[in-house]
C-alpha cells in the first residue's frame, strides 16, 4: 500500500522547502474530516489552482465522497478524461489541436507526447493507471448542462416545488428561500428587484410563501395564473389592486409567459430534476460526482441556476442527520460575482447559510477564485482551510491576509502577518500555502500530478460526446432513471365505464357503509364526472421485533373490484391506495354519473363476510421487509430503499472508520513518540562515546609516538621516564579498547531501539491495513428479513363501499379524478 493510501486522508502533494526550492520526502496528507469546516482556494491564472482542486475532488471520489460541482468555465469536465491504460489513442480525441500546431507536430504525435508526459508525471508522484482505474470505479461522473442538451439536461420545475417541511417550519429559512427564488427568477426576466422596495419581488415572494406554507408545489404556469389572480386579497394593509393594479400584474405575467413560451426555454424544463439526493448517489447507492457546466449561459441565467441549485442543496442538507465525518462536497470554481463583499446577489444568502450551518451535517463547501478582492472575507471567517497560491497584485495579497487573519482569530490562533507576507511572496507555480486551523502551523507544499487529463475547457461537442453514451443507455446512468413501462392498476388508471351508468345514486340500506372519495384532479376539456364503485379495506398493523428493535404501526388501505361472479370479492387482486380516511365524503359531487353497482354490494351481510376475509388476507400478506448488513449489524428502516440504506451504511462506515483511525493514532502515537525520544537520546550517547573513543585513540597514539621517538633519538639505555611513558601508553591502549566497547554497546542500543520502532510501525501499518480492508457497505451482499404481524396486532379500521371519481370523455375513456 502506497504511503498516501491512508484511512480518510487526501493525497494532495509533498511538503516544499521554499529556501532550497525543492520538495521534501513523503506525501502531504489532508484529513478528510477537516473539509467539514470548508475550504477556500485562491490563486492567479497559472498558479495551479485548478489542478489542486481537481486533485482534492479525485481523492474525495476515491474515498467514496460524492460531490456537486459548479463549473462556470467549462474545464472541470476534465474529471471524466481519465485513461487507466494511458494509451496515445485514449488522449487523441481530447488533445488541443492548437497546442499541437504550436509545437509543429500532428495531433496524433501530440497525443503520443501527452500520453508519455502524463504517464511520467504520474509515476513521479507514485501513481499509475491502476489508481486511475480505481478512481473511475469509485464513483459515477456526469456533466449536466442546464439550458442545453449538450450534456445531461436539467429541469428547473422541481425548484419551485414546496421545500422540505423543516424549511417550511423555520420562518427565517422559508423567507430566505422565497426571497432568493423570487430574486433569481426576476433576474432571469432582466428585472433588478430590491426585496424591500420592488412590488414585483414582494408579489412573487407572497405567492410562493402562500403556496409553500400549504405544502403546494408551484410551476411556472401556475405562477403566471397566480400573478393575474393572486391567492391573497391584501399585501400588508393595502388591498392587492391598490398595491399592484391588475393591468400592471398582467404585464408582469406576460413577461413571464414570453419567457416560458420562448423556444430556448424548453431546454430548462426537460431532463433531470434538481434532486440533490439523486445527484449525490445513484439508485444503487454509488457515490456520484455531478458537474454542472454553465459556461454556455448568460450572466443572468447563471445566477438564476446557481441560486436555485444552492437553495435545493440547503433544503437537502436540512433533511440530513448530523455527523462529524465528511458526507458530501459542494465545490464552486471561480466564485467571482456570486459571493461579493458589498452587493447581495441571489446566490449570496444561501451560500452564506451553507457556510455557517453545513458543517453540522457533514457537507464541505469548497470555493475557488483567482480574484481575491471579490470575496466576502467576513463571510469566510469560519472557513477552516485556506489554500493560497501565487497572487497577482499587492491588493490581492492584502485581501487574502485579511481573510487569513479573520480565520485565525475565529479559531483562537495567533497570526504572524509579516511571516505570512514573506511566504506568499515566495510562492511559485503549483506551490501552495495550506493554512489549516486543525493543524499546529501552516504548511507549504507542491501539488501532486492529477489523474485527470487537463486539456482545458471542453467544447459543447466534446461534452456531447462524453454524455451521449449515457443518454442513449436504456438504464440512464446519467440520471438514475430507468426507462420501463408502467403496469396499469386499479388505482392509477381509468376503468372502462359500464354502459348502464346512470345519473342517480343507487338506493342502499342505511347499514351499508358507503363513502365518496374527494375529487382532487382538475377538470380538463369536455369531460363528465363518473363515480365507480370499489370495496375499500383499511387496517392498522403493528410490527414489533426485539432483534431489529422495531416497533412501528403501519396504516394501509386497499381497493378491489366488486363483481356479480361466484366470488364477488377477491382480496388477492387488491391494490394499495393512498387515501385519507378522514377526508372521505358522505355525499357525491353534483352533476355526477354513477357506474352500475353489483347486487351483492347492496347487502349489509356481504360486508361482514368481506371484513373477515380482509382480516385473514392482511394477516397473510402484510409484512415489512428490512435489509440487514451482517458486517455492521444494522437494519434498514421501514420503507427505506436499498440505495438509501447503503448510503446510510456508507456514512456510518465513514464515521466508524474515522473513529477507529483516531483510536489507532491514540494507541500508537505515545509509544512511537517515546521510542523516538529514546532513539534520540541513544544517538546522542553514541555520539559522545564515539567522540571519547576518538580522543582516547589520539591520546594513545601520542603516548606511543613519544616513547618511540625517545628510543629513536639514540638513548642507549632506557631510563625510568621512558619506561613510565611506555607504561602510560599501554594503559592508553587498554582505555582505548574500553572506549571501543562502549561505542559498540551504544551502537547496539540504537539499533535495538530502531528495530523496536520499526516493529511498532509494522504493527500500526498492519492494523491500519486491516481497517482499510474492512467490509465496504457499497458492495456487501445484504440479507432480507421479513417481519409479519401477529393477529392480535391487526386492527381493521374500515371495510366499506367507496365510490372513486373519474373524468370521462365522450368516447367513454376515463382517468382518475
Amino acid at each position: 500500500m502506497q504511503d498516501f493510501e491512508k484511512l480518510g486522508v487526501f493525497y494532495l502533494g509533498r511538503a516544499y522547502d521554499l529556501n532550497k526550492k525543492k520538495s521534501k520526502e513523503g506525501p502531504l496528507l489532508y484529513d478528510s474530516k477537516d473539509l467539514v469546516t470548508h475550504a477556500v482556494c485562491v490563486g492567479m491564472t497559472g498558479s495551479g489552482k485548478t489542478g489542486l482542486c481537481l486533485a482534492l475532488l479525485e481523492e474525495a471520489a476515491i474515498d467514496g465522497i460524492p460531490a456537486i460541482i459548479i463549473d462556470p468555465k467549462g474545464d472541470l469536465g476534465n474529471l471524466l478524461l481519465t485513461f487507466p491504460d494511458l494509451r496515445p489513442e485514449d488522449f487523441a480525441p481530447w488533445v488541443n489541436e492548437d497546442d499541437a500546431r504550436k509545437k509543429g507536430v500532428s495531433p496524433a504525435e501530440y497525443a503520443s507526447q501527452q500520453a508519455a508526459f502524463w504517464k511520467n508525471g504520474l509515476e513521479s508522484w507514485g501513481q499509475n493507471g491502476g489508481r486511475i482505474k480505481r478512481l473511475r470505479e469509485a464513483a459515477e461522473f456526469t456533466i449536466f448542462t442546464p439550458g442545453s442538451s449538450a450534456g445531461v439536461p436539467v429541469s428547473i420545475l422541481k425548484s419551485f416545488a414546496a421545500p422540505d417541511e423543516k424549511i417550511i417550519e423555520d420562518n427565517d429559512l422559508l423567507r430566505e428561500r422565497t426571497s432568493t427564488t423570487a430574486t433569481s427568477l426576476l433576474g432571469l426576466l432582466g428585472i433588478d428587484a430590491d426585496p424591500i422596495r420592488s412590488r414585483e419581488h414582494i408579489l412573487l415572494s407572497t405567492i410562493l410563501d402562500h403556496a409553500w406554507k400549504k405544502k403546494q408545489d408551484v410551476d411556472l404556469a401556475a405562477l403566471i395564473q397566480s400573478i393575474q389572480t393572486p391567492p391573497v386579497n391584501k399585501i400588508g394593509v393595502m388591498d392587492i389592486d391598490s398595491f399592484y393594479p391588475s393591468k400592471d400584474r398582467f404585464a408582469l405575467a406576460m413577461q413571464l409567459n414570453n419567457l416560458l413560451a420562448s423556444p430556448g426555454f424548453e431546454a430548462w424544463l426537460e431532463g433531470e430534476a434538481l434532486d440533490i439526493d439523486r445527484l449525490l448517489h445513484s439508485p444503487d447507492g454509488k457515490p456520484r460526482v455531478s458537474i454542472f457546466s454553465i459556461a454556455h449561459l448568460s450572466d443572468a441565467e447563471r445566477m438564476f441556476f446557481v441560486s436555485l441549485l444552492l437553495n435545493q442543496t440547503l433544503g437537502w442538507m436540512r433533511s440530513q442527520s448530523g455527523t462529524t465525518s465528511l458526507r458530501a462536497i459542494l465545490y464552486m470554481d471561480e466564485i467571482f460575482g456570486y459571493f461579493p463583499p458589498v452587493a447581495n446577489p441571489p446566490s449570496k444568502t444561501p451560500l452564506l447559510t451553507l457556510l455557517k450551518q453545513a458543517r453540522a451535517f457533514g457537507l464541505g463547501i469548497v470555493l475557488a477564485t483567482q480574484n481575491p478582492v471579490d470575496l466576502d472575507y467576513k463571510g469566510l471567517a469560519n472557513t477552516g482551510t485556506w489554500f493560497i497560491g501565487r497572487l497577482q497584485t499587492e491588493r490581492d495579497k492584502a485581501r487574502v491576509l485579511e481573510g487569513l487573519e479573520g480565520a485565525s482569530a475565529g479559531a483562537g490562533q495567533k497570526f504572524d502577518r509579516s511571516k505570512m507576507e514573506e511566504i506568499l511572496a515566495g510562492l511559485g507555480s503549483r506551490i501552495f500555502l495550506m493554512n489549516n486551523v486543525h493543524e499546529d502551523a501552516p504548511e507549504i507544499f507542491e501539488t501532486r500530478w492529477v489523474m485527470s487529463y487537463l486539456r482545458g475547457p471542453l467544447s459543447r461537442d466534446q461534452i456531447k460526446k462524453l454524455m451521449d453514451s449515457r443518454k442513449r443507455d436504456g438504464s440512464d446512468a446519467a440520471t438514475g432513471q430507468t426507462k420501463s413501462s408502467i403496469k396499469p392498476s386499479i388505482s392509477s388508471t381509468g376503468i372502462s365505464a359500464s354502459t348502464k351508468a346512470t345519473n342517480s345514486l343507487p338506493i342502499l340500506p342505511p347499514d351499508v357503509p358507503q363513502f365518496f372519495a374527494p375529487v382532487g384532479a382538475t377538470k380538463s376539456g369536455e369531460v363528465n364526472l363518473l363515480y365507480q364503485p370499489m370495496l375499500l379495506g383499511a387496517a392498522s398493523v403493528r410490527f414489533i421485533d426485539k432483534k431489529t428493535q422495531l416497533d412501528i404501526s403501519k396504516e394501509s388501505a386497499y381497493v378491489t373490484l366488486i363483481t356479480d361472479s361466484a366470488i364477488a370479492v377477491n382480496w388477492e387482486n387488491a391494490e394499495a391506495i393512498d387515501i385519507d380516511l378522514n377526508g372521505l365524503e358522505k355525499t357525491p359531487q353534483a352533476d355526477a354519473r354513477f357506474d352500475e353497482l353489483p347486487t351483492v354490494a347492496g347487502k349489509a351481510k356481504s360486508y361482514e363476510t368481506w371484513n373477515k376475509d380482509f382480516t385473514k388476507w392482511v394477516n397473510a400478506n402484510e409484512k415489512i421487509e428490512l435489509l440487514c448488513s451482517k458486517a455492521i449489524g444494522a437494519y434498514s428502516k421501514p420503507g427505506e430503499s436499498e440505495r438509501d440504506f447503503r448510503i446510510r451504511l456508507q456514512q456510518s462506515a465513514h464515521e466508524q472508520r474515522d473513529e477507529s483511525a483516531e483510536q489507532l493514532k491514540k494507541k500508537y502515537a505515545p509509544k512511537m513518540l517515546a521510542l523516538q525520544e529514546r532513539i534520540r537520546r541513544a544517538e546522542q550517547a553514541l555520539a559522545r562515546e564515539a567522540e571519547q573513543a576518538k580522543q582516547q585513540q589520539l591520546q594513545t597514539a601520542i603516548s606511543f609516538g613519544t616513547t618511540l621517538l625517545g628510543a629513536f633519538l639514540g638513548r642507549k639505555t632506557v631510563g625510568a621516564a621512558t619506561i613510565g611513558r611506555a607504561t602510560t601508553a599501554a594503559r592508553g591502549v587498554s582505555r582505548s579498547l574500553k572506549e571501543r566497547e562502549d561505542v559498540g554497546r551504544a551502537t547496539e542500543n540504537v539499533q535495538v531501539l530502531q528495530q523496536q520502532l520499526a516493529d511498532l510501525e509494522a504493527d500500526f501499518n498492519a492494523e491500519a491495513a486491516a481497517l482499510q480492508a474492512s467490509n465496504d457497505p457499497a458492495t456487501e451482499n445484504l440479507e432480507t428479513v421479513s417481519l409479519r404481524p401477529k393477529k392480535t396486532d391487526i386492527s381493521i379500521k374500515l371495510v366499506a363501499l367507496v365510490w372513486l371519481p373519474h373524468w370521462q370523455d365522450a368516447q367513454g375513456n376515463s382517468v382518475p379524478a
